[in-house]
């Protein structure tokens, strides 16, 4: 009897399961990676379905329109699931994260009781006590205040020693919030007041991600180029950055025109491992929107910084946002938007039909465009910027460039990776692995890839 209470005492515990949905920006995508750094303390692993997971976490976004109705259609799916397996003797935990959270995070626990936690972007470090409280009995736990300590630091201390793969690419967060309060913008809400992080957090997370072979870093931020740590802005960041042996390329996401510093700019022309590629959003070509946006900027000026940064690396892609069907929006604003478009000439850009944020003063706003008009105008300026993209691809047609093997084709041999300005690039892979950087002539160019063969090793 004993011998076999010994050898019950000794079987190995089999970890919990997580599973992660991820909605949004990569932020999102950066922060789901960190919540599973930190539940890996409380022995969960990750698994890619959710029908037999312990806890399911949805990292929800709050910048597109109906995005609690996404959320609150994926809980409806999970219910059944979370039931099946209670009759079965389990549990399954349903946890809601991320900006809808944050700002709904009380409507959300009433309309929908499967819900057991509900915590915000500023939080997830919190995660081993919340779901500890959930799994003594408290029900319907939330979690949105603005903590006083330093999240980062904390989860530098959780995941010390334990850093997992993230593959050839990772992205780190560096900053933070935002102070711009766009008008039709919910990040302030969400995500609080601007915050970078420390310069020497983020060279150990890189350091660390570096020795598991990564290659190419992302910093993101909501506003990253506001980043500044005792007198160290962006580009002195990415500067220390780059001197990290195996780290070989280096990016970053997103801007706002009104912190493009000089710095910064001239770090395209003295930083050699800044990939050529900048992410810039505008929102509108119309002045008279752009206040009513509260941009801080007028049209004139943002295509003036375009061509001071282009000025430093003539051979930058482009990459924009845009809202058609702002509140008062007119053809004669809109048209100045498409004006802007052909001025400035995008490799890429994201579009999307103006919708309403509850809290945010342009859902206030008089003169709603009818959406009938919003759809026909992004119509439009869609077209125009499919236009433009593929033109700047078919440009690659016979040029060559280095090329980072990221991951496998969907055909026998294939490898697919990114080029310096961000396209998706084919290869037929044959006698070389991901991760290496070879350089590569381009053959073809379609809107959304190019198609290349490999000349040698870089």
């Amino acid at each position: 009897m004993q011998s076999r209470s010994m050898a019950t005492t000794n079987k190995p515990k089999m970890p919990k399961k997580l599973f992660v949905k991820t909605y949004g920006c990569q932020m999102n995508v950066y922060d789901s990676q960190r919540m599973g750094d930190v539940l890996s303390s409380m022995d969960y692993a990750m698994t890619d379905q959710p029908d037999d997971a312990d806890l399911v976490i949805l990292n929800t976004c709050h910048i597109r329109e109906k995005a609690a109705e996404k959320v609150y259609s994926e809980i409806g799916r999970l219910r059944p699931m979370a039931e099946s397996r209670k009759q079965d003797g389990a549990n399954m935990m349903i946890a809601v994260a991320g900006c809808v959270a944050q700002a709904e995070g009380e409507e959300m626990l009433n309309r929908a009781p499967a819900i057991d936690l509900v915590f915000g972007p500023q939080s997830y470090h919190r995660l081993p006590e919340l779901i500890s409280r959930v799994e003594a009995g408290e029900k319907n736990v939330i979690e949105t205040e603005f903590p006083v300590e330093d999240k980062f630091d904390d989860l530098a201390q959780k995941s010390k020693n334990r850093p997992l793969p993230r593959g050839t690419s990772a992205f780190v967060t560096v900053q933070e919030g935002c102070d711009k309060f766009c008008s039709f913008c919910v990040v302030p809400f969400t995500r609080g007041a601007e915050f970078s992080r420390p310069v020497a957090q983020i060279i150990t997370e890189v350091e660390q991600l570096a020795a598991l072979g990564v290659r190419e870093i992302t910093l993101l931020g909501q506003n990253v180029n506001a980043y500044e740590d005792n007198g160290t802005g962006l580009a002195g960041l990415l500067e220390q950055l780059g001197r990290i042996d195996g780290i070989e390329r280096l990016r970053f996401t997103t801007s706002h025109p009104r912190d493009m510093d000089d710095q910064l700019i001239a770090a395209w022309a003295d930083n050699p491992k800044l990939m050529p590629y900048l992410h810039l959003p505008v929102q509108a070509g119309s002045d008279r929107i752009l206040k009513a946006m509260n941009r801080q900027h007028t049209a004139d000026e943002y295509v003036s910084l375009i061509k001071k940064i282009r000025h430093h690396n003539r051979d930058l892609a482009l990459s924009g946002d845009f809202i058609v069907g702002f509140p008062g929006e007119t053809e004669a604003d809109f048209e100045q938007t498409l004006q802007l478009v052909r001025d400035v000439t995008y490799a890429q850009a994201y579009s999307f039909k103006y919708s309403m944020r509850p809290g945010t003063k342009a859902a206030e706003m008089d003169g709603q465009v009818p959406e009938a008009e919003k759809s026909e105008r992004l119509q439009r300026l869609q077209e125009l910027l499919n236009e433009q993209q593929l033109q700047f691809n078919e440009s690659f047609v016979g040029r060559q460039f280095d090329l980072l093997l990221e991951r496998p084709g969907r055909f026998e041999g294939q490898l697919i990776g990114r080029s310096p300005y961000l396209q998706a690039v084919h290869v037929d892979g044959n006698g070389h692995e991901i991760g290496e950087i070879v350089k590569v002539a381009v053959n073809n160019a379609g809107k959304n890839s190019l198609s290349a063969s490999i000349i040698e090793t870089a």
